[in-house]
Parts: structure tokens; sequence; C-alpha cells
């Protein structure tokens, strides 16, 4: 007798499963939010759901969830819900992927259009057995949109593509307005928190976009609470700044689960408010930086203050 395991009966994270509990620390009240539930939120998973899509929202767990889809707003995330990497801070499922979901491109246009997107952002799981690590895939997400919903801004929040070549110049040719790549957090705790990349291959994969099309924005974020410094935070900064990139998100991380990394501390509000401030004044032209900060959170208003920005810089 052969017994089938559906796919979402596995375990999220095989690797993470045999790591010992970390203690859970209680939230403090700035990081508390509302329960989902509102009709607008409900109508906005009904449509993630008649398209047959997935959201990083759901499969991230963001706590910012409710907020954003009462608004209509979905980050989209390509290329299926199984990634082929173990980050300690990620809770998506970690495993061999499906094939490629040659209709999904066209299908999250739809959901773009039918939820009336003023700007959209497209993100992805890691994708390292595909030979371009799902680069003409986000082409194709990006091209489809452009069809469907000609005015929509699109951003797309990409994985390294293990440093595989020509995927990069795949999805800059495709134009996007915003190109994201999340460093994560400092380089001193890549070997625990983001074990399956490299610091200055992320950094450099952002530079590299400026060199390609120097009138594409770029955009990175950290988590922090993990054990880093405050000057390990800022020479990310100013590595970020050497990179060139425009927009930096700085967020408390939230451990999803107890097989998860730790949380070290909750910073307070008003260190993210100073994090906020020495950004702008080494560069940045748009900086979000608080508890509940996420790449996509608010990413739609984010894009209008940085086209504005730069606009008076000119």
């Amino acid at each position: 007798m052969v017994t089938v395991i559906d796919k979402r009966d596995r375990p999220r994270h095989p690797e993470k499963a045999k790591r010992p509990d970390t203690p859970v620390l209680r939230k403090p009240d700035w990081i508390r939010v509302k329960a989902p539930g509102s009709p607008l939120y409900l109508e906005t998973r009904e449509i993630v759901k008649s398209n047959k899509l997935v959201t990083v929202c759901e499969e991230a767990g963001c706590p910012n969830i409710g907020e954003c889809w009462e608004k209509k707003h979905a980050t989209f995330m390509v290329m299926g819900d199984t990634c082929t990497r173990a980050c300690s801070f990620c809770n998506v499922r970690t495993g061999m992927p499906d094939a490629l979901d040659a209709g999904e491109p066209e299908r999250v246009a739809d959901a773009v259009a039918r939820m009336g997107l003023s700007h959209s952002v497209i993100t992805s799981v890691d994708r390292d057995d595909l030979d371009d690590g799902g680069a003409a895939h986000f082409a194709a997400v990006i091209r489809a949109i452009r069809k469907a919903s000609p005015a929509t801004t699109i951003e797309v929040l990409t994985p390294d593509f293990l440093r595989k070549p020509g995927a990069l110049e795949q999805v800059v040719e495709a134009k996007p307005d915003v190109f994201n790549h999340n460093l994560e957090t400092v380089p001193s705790l890549y070997l625990t928190i983001r074990p399956g990349a490299r610091y200055f291959h992320s950094l450099r994969l952002l530079q590299r976009v400026k060199e390609l099309d120097p009138a594409m924005f770029t955009k990175s974020g950290i988590m922090v609470g993990l054990g880093e410094t405050r000057e390990q935070v800022l020479q990310v900064m100013d590595d970020m700044r050497s990179a060139e990139i425009d927009f930096m998100t700085i967020g408390q991380y939230l451990k999803p689960t107890r097989k998860h990394a730790a949380i070290d501390r909750f910073v307070t509000p008003e260190e993210f408010k100073a994090y906020e401030s020495t950004a702008f004044a080494k560069g940045f032209l748009m900086v979000s930086s608080s508890p509940l900060t996420r790449s996509s959170h608010h990413a739609g208003d984010d894009f209008a203050r940085l086209r504005a920005a730069r606009l008076a810089q000119a």
C-alpha cells in the first residue's frame, strides 16, 4: 500500500525541525496589530484565492495583512509556495518546488487589474533549482501586468538568483519601476540567519541594477532585533549608499514559530526614528523605519514619495 502525502502536510521547515525551541519574548504594545476580518479584507482574499495565487502576506505571516488587504493591497509571491532555501527567519515552506506554472503571470495580472492597484509588488520564493533562478518568470509577470494594467507601477522583490549568468539582466530589461532585493541583516549574522546567501553578492546585485539602468529605483531592507549592533546597522547603510541604493527599509524581526531564530530584543520606536534620521542624512531618497515596517508595507505611498524626492533633487 502506498501512502500519498499532500505537499501541505509536509513540515514547513524539515531542516529547522531539528532545532531546539527558542524562547518567545512577549510583544510590547507598539508591535501589536488588530486581527484581520473586515469585508474589504475578505474581498481581497477572494480575489487572491479565485486566481489561485500565493501571497507573501499569508506565507510569511506578515503582521500587516489586515491593514493592507483592507486597502486591497497584496504582495504576490510567484513561482510557488516552496523555497529551495531554509533561512532561519522565514516562515515560507522549504523543499523541492513544483514546476513553474505558465499561466501564473496572466493570473497575477488579472488580480492586479481586478484590485485596481496603482502600485503592485511581486516577490518570489528562491528557485535555485531553475537555470535562471526564475528570472524569466519575473519578466513574464512584469510584461503581463503592463499589458493588463498599463497605469500600474511595478515593484519586484527578487532573490539573488544564485549568481546565475544573465538572470538579473532579464528582470532589469523588463523594466520594473522599483527593483528590491533585501540584505535582511548585517554581515556577521549571515551564517545563522541567511546561510544560503552572501552579503556582498546581494550588495553587488543591487549595484549592478544601477549599472544596467541608472534611472531604475533600487530598494533594500534589513530586520533588527536579531543581535546586531547600532554600528553594524550604520555600516550597512554606508554599504547600501556605496551601491547607490535609493530606498532603505528597517523593521523589527518577529519570530514566526518557536523553531525559528530567536528575537534578541524589541527595538524601540525611538530607535527606529533615530535610524530613519541617520539614513536620510546619509543620502537615501526614501527611508521607512518602524517596528512594523516591511518591504511592501505602504509600498504605493512610499513609491510616490520616492519619485517626488528624486524630482526635488533634479
